[in-house]
């Protein structure tokens, strides 16, 4: 994990502390206000992170919350950590809150994998989906001395032999730095069953494995190598996106090197089932308030994050639609 980033998060969740202590155990029942709809902040929200403190999903719900705070959208929200199951015991725990509308869950397309891979009782279809945040790139990294310059030198190796070609990840499979790699198999005519992949604990992890020749590459977002590249240990040879990162001016595109493939992470948030229109309202019109601020357009351009906002049913029908994708796929690996 990358330094500036662990003190970003460090930071985001002294200041959540602050608001939670601020608002006390009288905040679940307070009523909400109604958000962009009105002046009054909504009050007694909870955002439940599914995994660890320091990940991704954390650094994203610590600073929707903060946002949402300095923005008076909402006040007292309270950001909790509940791991477990790649992310499927927050899961679990968020169908189990049926009718709570104070309560949603950070979420993204791991857990939409993660919910097939863990064989989870309790599915995204079961939950209520309030918006889409944010996207992020994935990026295909070699170290510096590898002898793949661009994609072309990389696949060409790859599909002489893929199974001895050792591909990592910073995530278990069905997580999106698996998803990455078997999807970019698919594009360029190598069987996903084929592609020797090895998860390591985020990019904490996948980084020592890379600059130490462990793998051929690693394929995780672009922001875990930013550091690294500028450092000059790492060579980005292409990201997913659909058009360049402004980070990364003079990597191309998957596209731009003949290759059939966008991909993106992306991060979103949803509520337990059952809840009320009004509820779903409430949060809808929270999180819109939160994302036309600047204080949040300064955070995308801060964590090289894609703006990518949909909310209610857009959202619905996006996540049903990488459900079955991502369904599909690891039924294909045989993992679903």
């Amino acid at each position: 994990m990358r330094t500036r980033r662990a003190a970003l998060v460090g930071a985001l969740a002294a200041a959540s502390m602050l608001a939670v202590s601020a608002c006390g155990a009288t905040a679940d029942k307070e009523e909400s206000g109604s958000g962009s709809g009105s002046s009054k902040p909504a009050t007694g929200l909870r955002l439940m992170v599914p995994n660890t403190p320091g990940s991704g999903y954390d650094l994203t719900a610590r600073t929707v919350s903060q946002v949402m705070q300095d923005t008076k959208a909402a006040s007292g929200v309270q950001v909790f950590n509940l791991p477990g199951a790649s992310g499927t015991v927050g899961l679990q725990r968020l169908v189990n809150e049926k009718g709570n509308g104070k309560m949603a869950m950070q979420m993204g397309l791991g857990v939409v994998g993660a919910s097939y891979t863990q064989k989870s009782k309790a599915t995204l279809t079961d939950t209520t989906p309030l918006a889409r945040l944010i996207e992020e790139a994935g990026a295909i990294v070699v170290p510096k001395d590898s002898p793949y310059k661009s994609m072309d030198d990389l696949v060409t190796a790859w599909k002489k032999n893929p199974k001895k070609f050792a591909v990592g990840g910073g995530s278990s499979p069905g997580g999106p730095d698996h998803l990455l790699p078997m999807q970019l198999a698919k594009a360029v005519g190598i069987k996903p069953t084929d592609v020797n992949y090895v998860s390591y604990d985020g990019g904490g992890e996948l980084l020592p494995a890379i600059l130490g020749n462990k793998i051929a590459f690693g394929a995780s977002g672009f922001g875990e190598f930013l550091d690294q590249v500028e450092a000059g240990q790492v060579r980005v040879l292409a990201v997913s996106s659909e058009k360049p990162i402004e980070a990364l001016k003079d990597v191309p595109t998957l596209k731009d090197e003949g290759i059939d493939l966008v991909f993106t992470n992306w991060r979103g948030i949803v509520a337990p089932p059952g809840i009320t229109d009004e509820q779903k309202q409430t949060w809808v019109d929270t999180l819109t308030k939160m994302h036309d601020s600047d204080a949040w357009k300064a955070q995308l351009e801060k964590n090289g994050w894609v703006d990518a906002f949909a909310t209610g049913d857009e959202f619905g029908t996006y996540m049903t639609e990488q459900d079955k994708a991502v369904a599909d796929l690891l039924a294909e690996l045989g993992l679903a």
